[in-house]
């Protein structure tokens, strides 16, 4: 979906209409969300010599029947859709990830930092191996169970792994319950259940007096987020999370959440800047998120401070922060130095969490630079996207404060105009006219589809702008993910500022 005031995505708004009507019949066939039918929506291929048969499939889900074909198709030039629409892979290829192929990043290992991990990173094969067919659900996909039971519950068969359950079933990540996937609600530094958890953090960053809402946190960063556990009990206190975990060998553990209806993203990192502006969150969290903070100077750390806004919260419940034998007390020896360095103050440590506090103190870090302690970050454009950026070995200075940490509660924040926008040539009028733009057409968008409002939980909107169309959403039980191309003015840092959560990406 296009933002109000991008003229070069769409010349009218007939044109968006179209854009939206066709998301709209290639999501139906994807989710089946329109047709309120539990039963299988997806036929295997005919019987066929090879992988790649031509063979007509039925694709029946008591409407109409689908004409396509099952046929594994390569991107060609010019792109050419047959006939009979376009082809459908082959069933086996449904957990398909573009850029996160297994086979394609094996081919590339000899020329990859498996070191620092770069392997799971976003790596996209050349034109000519790129898959040029329609992704199939699974086998006995049903509909999706709605929010908010989904958090609690999904179909077994949508996501059918089951090494999480038995791997990770004692930390209560997920249990199987007959049809059903059960996520308790555990995770592996919080088996008892996130909401004590969460009250635990609370307490540690507020002295025992608040929450995490009182502490100032209203949008977080979840690093190695398993089924996202943590962010769906994060909704109740308002706060709005960015999940992201690799593609590993925890199999799909992305594709259990938003399953759930739980905002996820397959992330990693490694060796390039996350796709996320400079001081975006409150709070950057790690439980158990298996990222070697210490290692190569620190480097992930510097990029957790380039996250942070002003005062933000980094949480870190791993072994290092509690247990004394092995080697835990020398990583921690490390943590400590590294943050030091860069001028954070660890706040509280108990049970198995250590919270520090992102301290700006100009002072400090040109202290500590002089005595070769850290780096200081060279003068960078703001306005350039983290796409596709070496992580850098530096702390940026910053020089002054924004007034968006004033706003905390996420009702103020959807209605803020950011100083970002006025630096890339956005004015307030045409601001608001998006605003008001997407509140008519969110309104137009559900008398179309005629459905309940309760039938759609994970929403994505193609090319955000300054977030319109998630505010516009915002009292409906949806997440959105909003994307800005990297092809388009940077207003993913106005998103944030608006308390909404989002990305970078390239289509």
């Amino acid at each position: 979906m296009s933002g109000f005031a991008l003229g070069s995505a769409f010349d009218s708004k007939s044109g968006q209409m179209i854009m939206v009507a066709l998301l709209l019949m290639v999501g139906t066939f994807y989710a089946g969300t329109l047709f309120g039918n539990n039963g299988p929506i997806y036929v295997s291929e005919l019987p066929s010599n090879s992988s790649s048969s031509s063979s007509p499939s039925s694709f029946s889900t008591g409407i109409s029947t689908f004409t396509n074909k099952v046929a594994l198709t390569y991107r060609k030039t010019p792109l050419l859709i047959p006939e009979t629409g376009m082809n459908v892979c082959p069933l086996t290829f449904n957990e398909y990830i573009p850029c996160h192929d297994v086979s394609y990043i094996k081919s590339l290992l000899p020329n990859l930092d498996v070191s620092r991990k770069e392997e799971l990173e976003r790596h996209c094969p050349p034109l000519e191996k790129r898959l040029f067919c329609l992704i199939p659900p699974p086998e006995d996909y049903k509909i999706p169970i709605q929010w908010p039971t989904s958090r609690d519950f999904v179909w077994r068969s949508n996501v059918n792994h089951t090494r999480l359950a038995e791997v990770k079933g004692g930390q209560n990540w997920v249990h199987e319950k007959n049809q059903l996937w059960w996520f308790p609600g555990g995770g592996t530094h919080f088996k008892h259940g996130a909401p004590e958890y969460i009250q635990r953090l609370g307490n540690m960053t507020t002295s025992e007096t608040g929450d995490l809402r009182s502490a100032g946190v209203v949008q977080v960063l979840d690093v190695g987020c398993g089924v996202a556990s943590f962010s769906a009990y994060l909704l109740p206190l308002d706060i709005q999370t960015m999940s992201f975990a690799p593609k590993d060998g925890h199999e799909n553990q992305i594709q259990f959440a938003l399953e759930r209806g739980i905002g996820t993203m397959i992330s990693a990192l490694a060796t390039k800047q996350l796709p996320y502006p400079s001081s975006s969150f409150e709070m950057v969290h790690c439980s158990r998120c298996r990222v070697d903070w210490h290692e190569n100077d620190g480097i992930l750390l510097k990029e957790v401070n380039r996250l942070l806004r002003s005062n933000g919260y980094f949480v870190y419940s791993a072994p290092p922060a509690y247990r004394k034998d092995k080697d835990y007390p020398l990583i921690w020896n490390k943590l400590v130095n590294l943050t030091s360095a860069m001028c954070w103050k660890l706040i509280a440590r108990k049970v198995q969490t250590a919270i520090w506090v992102k301290q700006e103190n100009q002072a400090c870090l040109l202290d500590n630079a002089e005595q070769k302690l850290l780096n200081i970050c060279d003068a960078v454009n703001d306005s350039k996207p983290s796409w596709n950026t070496p992580m850098r070995n530096c702390i940026q200075v910053i020089s002054g404060q924004t007034n968006i940490q004033k706003l905390h509660t996420r009702a103020e924040r959807l209605s803020v105009y950011s100083q970002s926008l006025s630096k890339i040539d956005i004015n307030e009028k045409e601001f608001s006219s998006d605003t008001l733009f997407w509140q008519d057409q969110v309104s137009l968008y559900w008398r179309l589809m005629n459905i309940s409002k309760t039938e759609i939980r994970n929403v994505m909107d193609m090319n955000a702008f300054c977030g319109g169309f998630a505010v516009a959403l915002n009292t409906l039980p949806v997440w959105v993910m909003n994307i800005v191309p990297v092809s388009t003015k940077n207003t993913l840092s106005a998103i944030y500022d608006r308390g909404l959560i989002g990305a970078f990406h390239d289509w």
